[in-house]
């Protein structure tokens, strides 16, 4: 940790401990905590970083930082910890709901990168390329519904993916017909989507991660 960022964890710490910003309350913006302490921006941010990874305070896109409810030191469950399982049940609880934002809100700039991705799946031709390509249409359509907070939990979706359980268990699962069924799987969304079809696009989202996780975890 440089300095710079031990001075700023240093501070938050001790005015945590001390109660100055109690359970629940709004920390200072990043600005804010820069000016006050002399120090970069970088080394608040980096310092926000490091105790939302432990749990001592949340961070909520468009609100600001919070000290945690709970008032855990505790690391907070990261990637590593969360199963291929947990994956696949908060995907398929929150993958076909974003259908309606996207069919709503996407632009033609979105449906672009959205068949850029396919291209690039449908070309890879080893597991890692496949793999990059798809995890890239699925937060590309995330990002397409331009709702900030479901982008930034989608990516820790797309965050958890990158960890190696999942990796491993998705190349053990994956074959040249699988490959080429979730190729077709991510046509038909796309096509939904760019036509709008919000019904049709959450039943073809729906359809594919069932398929995905009977391939990977069985039943």
């Amino acid at each position: 940790m440089s300095k710079p960022a031990a001075r700023v964890h240093a501070f938050l710490e001790e005015a945590i401990a001390a109660g100055t910003y109690g359970r629940g309350a709004k920390l200072p913006t990043e600005r804010a905590l820069s000016e006050h302490l002399g120090v970069p921006r970088s080394a608040v941010r980096d310092t926000l970083s490091v105790l939302e990874a432990r749990g001592q305070v949340t961070r909520i896109v468009g609100s600001g930082t919070y000290v945690a409810e709970n008032g855990s030191g505790e690391e907070a469950p990261n990637g590593r910890e969360v199963s291929p399982a947990e994956i696949m049940a908060t995907r398929l609880v929150l993958e076909p709901r974003l259908a309606l934002l996207i069919v709503t809100n996407a632009t033609a700039s979105d449906f672009e990168r959205m068949d850029a991705c396919n291209r690039k799946a449908e070309a890879a031709d080893d597991f890692e390329e496949f793999e990059r390509w798809d995890a890239a249409l699925h937060q590309t359509m995330a990002e397409a519904t331009h709702n900030r907070l479901l982008i930034e939990i989608y990516r820790a979706v797309t965050d958890a993916r990158d960890r190696t359980e999942w990796g491993d268990l998705k190349r053990r699962s994956i074959n040249a017909e699988r490959r080429d069924a979730y190729r077709a799987d991510h046509r038909v969304i796309v096509a939904a989507l760019r036509a709008r079809d919000a019904a049709q696009a959450e039943r073809a989202i729906e359809d594919h991660l069932k398929s995905v996780r009977s391939n990977l975890l069985g039943g």
